[in-house]
Order: structure tokens, then sequence, then C-alpha cells
């Protein structure tokens, strides 16, 4: 993943990522399937899509400790 694909990330908001998030996790369960078939060519996918998923998680987790902070 590039950097200025994690910019595009944390630029989005709380709603965006989740949706996101949600959109990503179909993929990773449509590559597990195609690398148990045997029908995926670049098995490396499967890591740069579960990276993708954390980074997505931590600018979630981030943006909800930024909320609580600002409220305190």
């Amino acid at each position: 993943m590039k950097i200025k694909d994690k910019k595009t990330f944390s630029a989005k908001t709380a709603s965006e990522l989740k949706t996101l998030l949600i959109e990503k996790r179909d993929e990773l369960f449509l590559l597990k399937q195609e690398l148990i078939q045997k029908k995926l060519k670049n098995t490396r996918s499967v890591f740069w899509k579960k990276k993708e998923i954390a980074i997505i998680l931590t600018l979630l987790k981030e943006k909800e400790l930024f909320k609580n902070a600002k409220n305190i």
C-alpha cells in the first residue's frame, strides 16, 4: 500500500470508512474462496487486502478516540 493511499483513507469520514471496510471484507472473503479453489494467481493479494483492512480499522479507532478526547 502506498503512502498516498493511506492519506486518501485518512481523509474519509468515519461512515465512509465503515462502508469501505465492509467492501474490503467482502473482497477478502472472495479472495479466500478463490485461494481455496486454487483459482487465485496472486496469493499475495490476500496479504495486501488484510493490510488495507487493518489500516482502515486503525483509522476508525483513531477517529473514535479523537472524538472522545474532544468531548472531555
